[in-house]
């Protein structure tokens, strides 16, 4: 393939990570595509008057040009961060006018409220950070907004959830451009952890739920988590934690707010659709190893959270073409709801970088 164009756009109060970490997959991608002296990647950065800005994290960005002497790249990276609120017309202009022309244009986190600024995700699915979703979708009705992907692709334009879930979807980019293999050695050189689909929620069990605030409890939780295939009944699990089962049920709800028989459900399913999307183990592994026993409690299981058998999942969200659904919400249209912290605007704006 030629070299494609990269441009990054800068404004003051940008998050550093939403730029730095699609920047070096495209960056590093040069190592693996077997293209000498043509790099497949050319990143470059911009900003209104070729101003130089100041990132939330106080670092000093000098841009490569003006926005306005910008030519049109193959994919036009929008980041997010605090600032985004605070962008005035001219960049938000930029955007209407040139965004159409592009070939791929990239958001990562809240760098989607400028996309919908200008017009360009009216009537399209877009995710962005999942604190700054529900005002995302108020602010913006024109918008199909779905809160549990790590990332969309809707034609020509992609929106990715919290900061690192940017990588994520450079990666998907560079696979699309020169396929899987090349994409796991750049996950691999960058000590990603899992290369994940687009379809995996933003929002695991360890996320959601609450996290126990004494040690005991919450050492059972990241036990329980670790080892799936183990009697992970109340009475083995309050023995862990040196407590009653009875002390351990009823203090369990009230530090974690689910039930342990609930959370282990959630975290079980949970691994076994990593698994699923993740891996090409066959359904009698993956539920002897999720701690299922056999592949028909697994099926009981799934139709029960997400009225899908587990090989119907795989089939359809191992593709990455649909969203994948998450227990209790096939249809999402809002967040979770995130606790108040007496902000006007999202608290992702604030601190998105922090999760």
């Amino acid at each position: 393939m030629r070299t494609q164009s990269v441009l990054v756009v800068l404004f003051d109060g940008v998050q550093p990570l939403d730029i730095a970490g699609p920047v070096d997959v495209f960056s590093v991608a040069a190592r693996y595509t077997g293209s000498e002296g043509t790099p497949p990647y050319v990143v470059r950065t911009a900003s209104l008057g070729g101003a130089t800005v100041r990132s939330a994290g106080g670092l000093r960005l000098v841009p490569d040009l003006d926005l306005a002497d910008a030519e049109n790249p193959d994919i036009l990276l929008v980041p997010g961060g605090p600032g985004v609120g605070d962008v005035g017309s001219g960049l938000v202009t930029w955007l209407r006018q040139r965004g159409p022309e592009v070939r791929r244009v990239v958001s990562v986190c809240t760098g989607a409220y400028l996309l919908a600024q200008a017009g360009l995700l009216d009537g399209r699915r877009a995710t962005t950070h999942w604190e700054a979703c529900d005002y995302f979708a108020g602010r913006f009705p024109q918008v199909m907004v779905d809160p549990n992907p790590i990332f969309v692709r809707d034609g020509t334009i992609s929106t990715s959830a919290g900061v690192t879930t940017g990588i994520d979807l450079a990666i998907a980019l560079v696979e699309e451009d020169y396929g899987r293999a090349v994409a796991d050695e750049i996950a691999r050189l960058l000590v990603v952890f899992v290369r994940r689909p687009g379809n995996q929620a933003q929002f695991s069990t360890q996320l959601s739920a609450q996290t126990a605030r004494s040690d005991p409890l919450r050492e059972v939780q990241y036990w329980a988590a670790a080892n799936l295939a183990s009697d992970l009944s109340v009475p083995a699990l309050a023995q862990r934690a040196g407590l009653s089962p009875r002390q351990f049920a009823r203090a369990f709800v009230e530090e974690v707010g689910v039930t342990p028989g609930r959370f282990v459900d959630l975290v079980r399913l949970e691994a076994a659709q990593r698994a699923l999307t993740d891996t090409r183990d066959g359904v009698t592994g993956i539920a002897r190893r999720c701690g299922y026993g056999s592949p028909e409690a697994m099926r009981r299981a799934f139709m029960r959270e997400l009225d899908v058998s587990p090989t119907e999942y795989r089939r359809g969200f191992g593709s990455r073409r649909h969203s994948a659904p998450t227990p209790g919400s096939s249809a999402p249209t809002s967040c979770p709801e995130a606790p108040s912290r007496g902000r006007s605007r999202p608290v992702a704006w604030q601190i998105c970088w922090s999760s």
